[in-house]
């Protein structure tokens, strides 16, 4: 099988950790021929340093800066659907979820360019196995109807995630064995640096980003899921999906909006993902292969200004999807009853604008995925309109 996984990687810097995640498939005796890997980037990169770093490692890929992607829209017919990823944002992702879904990739890969892959696993072939995994599994669930990823350690760090609602902190944890049988993604965890919000990094006392608490492979114990009808954050910086999530795994637009709501994109995606999967009858594995994220040192405050505009509605949003989507047909038919019910509903809180502009891109991103999947024919007549 050669070509089956297509690998996103966003990056502005630290584009040579792809060496890394190709030295551990060596190592771990994963086929290269595998992976297709796509970097987004912009345009003011280095973009021919990027495709020389893919020659010299072996790997089949491409580079798409801002005017390649643009391209990219014009010669697939879709060029009316280009606003649905934001501009210079980590949400910029959903742009390989549109290069995946018009290929012929199984499964997809997030990679952020912060990371490593630890040693002692088969970075590829875990996420693979995850995939693939039929049998008991720990589940855990809580009285608050939401999951800390970290729970496994938390009365020692007491950290809670990024996206992780305020208003479920202190949640009561129960854990029980379980059967699963549909694996749609693959959530690898992470050491070092913890993905924190900016207001709990201040709480932890650093200005710099990162939190003054670390994580290692000792706060971790077995692999889990999280129990029907209860949420977790899932962050995009260590995640292996099926192709099959695509329609309801949109990376919702941040940053590049009027109300400058920014850093929920994965967050929000997840909630999404996770209330498609419990409709459906589908799960999300949490754990193994870990990740070391060595996010770099930036200011705290600078992070709080993209969060506050918002941190009401993160403590929200989950309610709006857990309303919706019951008896809805597949991925798709899921996601557009949530898109339905932002972009139609009538939100009381901080920027609440904010999540009507949020379902009227959700059904953009759902339009241009039928157009992606348009014959060959209309899509070649939309882009000679373009």
């Amino acid at each position: 099988m050669t070509g089956d996984i297509c690998v996103v990687v966003p990056t502005i810097r630290e584009y040579e950790c792809v060496r890394a995640y190709a030295e551990n498939a060596r190592e771990h005796g994963f086929d290269l021929d595998r992976l297709y890997v796509v970097l987004v980037t912009e345009d003011f990169c280095e973009t021919e340093a990027m495709r020389d770093m893919l020659d010299d490692e072996g790997l089949s890929g491409e580079v798409f800066d801002g005017s390649r992607r643009e391209q990219w829209y014009r010669d697939h017919g879709v060029a009316e659907y280009e606003h649905v990823v934001p501009a210079a944002s980590h949400a910029e992702t959903s742009f390989g979820l549109l290069y995946m879904w018009a290929g012929d990739y199984e499964y997809g890969v997030f990679i952020d360019d912060d990371t490593l892959p630890h040693d002692e696993y088969d970075f590829f072939g875990r996420h693979l196995d995850n995939l693939a995994f039929e049998g008991e599994i720990t589940e855990v669930s809580s009285d608050e109807r939401w999951v800390n990823v970290l729970y496994q350690n938390v009365d020692d760090h007491e950290l809670y995630p990024r996206g992780y609602p305020y208003s479920a902190m202190g949640e009561t944890v129960e854990t029980r064995t379980t059967e699963v049988d549909d694996v749609v993604a693959s959530q690898g965890l992470w050491t070092n640096v913890p993905d924190l919000d900016a207001v709990r990094i201040l709480m932890d006392g650093d200005l710099q980003g990162q939190a003054q608490t670390r994580l290692t492979a000792d706060d971790y114990g077995e692999d889990f899921v999280a129990a029907a009808g209860d949420y977790l954050t899932v962050c995009s910086m260590n995640l292996a999906f099926r192709r099959e999530v695509i329609p309801a795994f949109y990376q919702l637009p941040m940053d590049d909006n009027p109300w400058d709501v920014g850093r929920f994109d994965d967050i929000w995606s997840g909630v999404f993902l996770k209330r498609a999967c419990d409709v459906l009858g589908k799960q999300i594995y949490n754990g193994a292969p870990l990740c070391e994220h060595n996010k770099a040192p930036r200011s705290t405050f600078g992070d709080l200004t993209n969060e506050v505009p918002g941190l009401e509605l993160n403590e929200h949003v989950w309610e709006v999807a857990d309303g919706v989507g019951g008896g809805a047909d597949g991925f798709a038919g899921v996601f557009a009853a949530i898109a339905d019910a932002l972009a139609d509903g009538e939100f009381d809180y901080e920027n609440g604008e904010f999540l009507n502009y949020v379902g009227e891109h959700m059904r953009d991103w759902l339009a241009c995925l039928d157009a992606l999947d348009a014959p060959e024919a209309e899509r070649s007549v939309a882009a000679t309109d373009d």
